[in-house]
């Protein structure tokens, strides 16, 4: 895996949002197969740290892209969206065909957007074709190969995930299967890097060597073929079969994980396991590292420099007063919300590249259908408890508009992001961690209540869903570690940054008096209706720019023990922050982020007003 930290820091000194470095490449990368063959992870192999993701212009598809050094040659590696066939209609690999078929040529206007480098240059450039082929699924990618090769572009076959195919009891020719195909295979296995620098190497020998390939030529001998005759010939001849093939104990489980039962069980078990490592590490983390260090050695010296410096009054007040920028700045992003990030990012991570998630989809997809969604909806659902932007972006995949409107309506009325539940876990933890435990229970049955009904009004029917399930594997450190360190690089620049810039503007707006003229306006919601005190108009406020915020700003009041679970039930159910709202709204429309607004505005009073006077009852 290489030396990661001074990587990461490396990469992240040098990363300027969605800018590439002005880098003088000499040929570009593309790395073309079906989804769930290892793609990403021979693209983290070759780009390392130094990767990005923008959307294709005109599109809401994502395209990754990064720069690779091979024997001091710079080429752009280019993650071209995974497709399951040239005849494909989704909108991630009409994209992909497209850059196939019009090599960069046709289209280079809105790639030199999208990769940010000169479109003259891409023309200029050599294009080179990594094609993954999946050893455990040979057959269809043989055929997706095939008709890759009409293109004509110089290609190189890198067979991926040879050890599992291995361990089945089978063995791939990489020799045999250069020889039928007319190109260069490399046997490898992306996730621990094995064979990566021979890949490199014959990468290098073909921007070496001068294209001469008729393409026109190369699209003609393809289209003569029978191709699936051609498939069944070369697997017949390249696959050897051991005669003493086994299951093994990770097959053993894979089946075991999918099944009804004890499937289940060992669900609830694994996300039972996955909520207690997140609230105990990130618990452990904010105590004893990031608190300290934040409060006892950044905070006393930054105060003191600008007591120093900066006269009284208003610009000091707004510095390091009540929701000072260099206070509570720093403070509530990371020495509150970043320890919950950390080891959120560390627990999904781990689960995705186990390959248990596309099982978690098949096991729940016969509860899932009593409200209206595949199992599939599951991986939206998880992803907004890290962020509900990518959540929101990522139901594209789900198969009809009528599960995305409610997956988008369970992610933005009770799924916190994870800075949301750093927020919550840091004022109810302390406090009871029986409480706690309730407001996600809360949290879990508005979701489900939720879905039950929009199932019932809207009426379209819910289309079948083919799931692919990868093999169970279990992740390798330093490639965990890897990815955990991308996320944080992106939560530092998506995340960290919005959130200080909101408490800028909220120090601002307080020191000013405009959060008190507005919390005048709200006092009887408040102080009415969630008999909470007046000073939590505050948050109300702020949670509009950061939805963390509409909770963060409670730690500092004087609340009883009901009023900080009333106020935790409003922070769960209220509005969306700015970037989910702005994201609905281009997903879906205008109409849609207003209804999202007024339904968990209106939730948040109604039942935070409501659970507080049955609180009062009960105590």
């Amino acid at each position: 895996g290489g030396n990661i930290i001074p990587d990461f820091l490396k990469s992240f000194k040098s990363f300027k949002g969605d800018k590439q470095q002005n880098v003088d490449y000499q040929g570009i990368v593309m790395l073309v197969g079906s989804p769930n063959t290892g793609k990403s992870a021979l693209f983290n192999q070759l780009t390392g740290l130094n990767a990005r993701v923008a959307n294709y212009p005109g599109t809401t598809v994502d395209i990754s892209a990064g720069s690779a050094t091979i024997n001091g040659k710079n080429l752009l590696v280019v993650d071209l969206p995974g497709i399951y066939s040239l005849e494909s209609g989704s909108k991630a690999e009409k994209v992909a065909i497209s850059i196939l078929k019009n090599e960069f040529a046709n289209n280079s206007d809105e790639l030199s957007k999208c990769l940010k480098i000169d479109s003259d240059k891409i023309n200029s450039l050599k294009k080179v074709i990594i094609f993954v082929l999946d050893a455990n699924n040979l057959e269809h990618n043989l055929h997706l190969l095939l008709k890759t090769m009409q293109y004509g572009l110089p290609m190189l076959v890198a067979l991926n995930r040879i050890d599992l195919a291995e361990e089945k009891g089978y063995y791939i020719d990489p020799l045999l299967l250069s020889h039928e195909l007319g190109i260069t295979v490399v046997p490898i296995v992306a996730i621990t890097g094995k064979n990566i620098d021979v890949l490199k190497k014959e990468l290098f020998k073909i921007f070496e060597t001068s294209d001469k390939q008729d393409k026109a030529e190369s699209k003609k001998n393809i289209e003569k073929l029978d191709l699936w005759k051609k498939v069944d010939s070369i697997a017949e001849k390249a696959i050897r079969y051991s005669p003493f093939r086994a299951t093994t104990s990770r097959q053993k489980w894979g089946d075991i994980l999918v099944k009804p039962w004890p499937g289940l069980l060992f669900a609830f078990l694994i996300i039972c396991a996955s909520f207690a490592v997140v609230v105990g590490l990130g618990m452990s983390l904010r105590q004893l590292v990031f608190l300290p260090i934040i409060r006892e050695g950044i905070i006393p010296g930054l105060t003191l420099i600008v007591n120093a410096t900066v006269p009284e009054g208003i610009l000091q007040r707004i510095l390091i007063g009540e929701y000072g920028v260099l206070v509570k700045g720093l403070e509530w992003p990371f020495a509150l919300v970043f320890p919950y990030v950390l080891s959120f990012y560390i627990v999904l991570s781990f689960l995705e590249d186990s390959g248990y998630l596309p099982r978690l989809s098949c096991l729940i997809t016969g509860v899932f259908q009593k409200m209206g969604l595949n199992g599939s909806a599951v991986i939206p659902l998880i992803l907004g408890y890290g962020c509900a932007v990518p959540a929101i972006i990522s139901t594209r995949a789900l198969s009809s508009h009528k599960e995305r409107l409610i997956v988008i309506t369970m992610i933005c009325l009770a799924v916190p992001c994870i800075a949301q539940t750093g927020a919550l876990i840091a004022l109810l933890a302390e406090a009871s961690i029986k409480t706690m435990l309730l407001v996600f229970l809360i949290s879990l049955l508005a979701i489900i209540t939720a879905a039950v009904i929009l199932d019932k009004l809207l009426k379209d029917r819910l289309p079948p869903v083919i799931m692919e399930v990868p093999d169970l594997l279990l992740p390798k450190a330093n490639i965990l570690l890897k990815k955990v360190l991308i996320l944080v690089k992106s939560f530092m620049l998506t995340g960290v940054f919005p959130l200080f810039m909101a408490i800028a503007v909220a120090s601002v707006l307080y020191e000013t008096g405009v959060l008190k003229l507005v919390g005048n306006i709200l006092s009887p919601i408040v102080t009415g209706w969630l008999m909470l005190p007046k000073e939590a108009a505050t948050p109300l406020i702020l949670g509009i720019l950061r939805r963390e915020l509409a909770i963060l700003p409670l730690l500092e009041m004087d609340l009883n023990f009901l009023q900080i679970f009333v106020g935790a039930i409003v922070g769960l159910f209220y509005v969306p922050c700015v970037a989910s709202v702005a994201v609905i709204a281009r997903e879906f429309n205008v109409f849609t982020a207003i209804y999202v607004l007024l339904l968990t505005t209106g939730t948040a009073f109604f039942i935070g007003g409501l659970l507080y006077r049955i609180g009062i009852l009960l105590i």
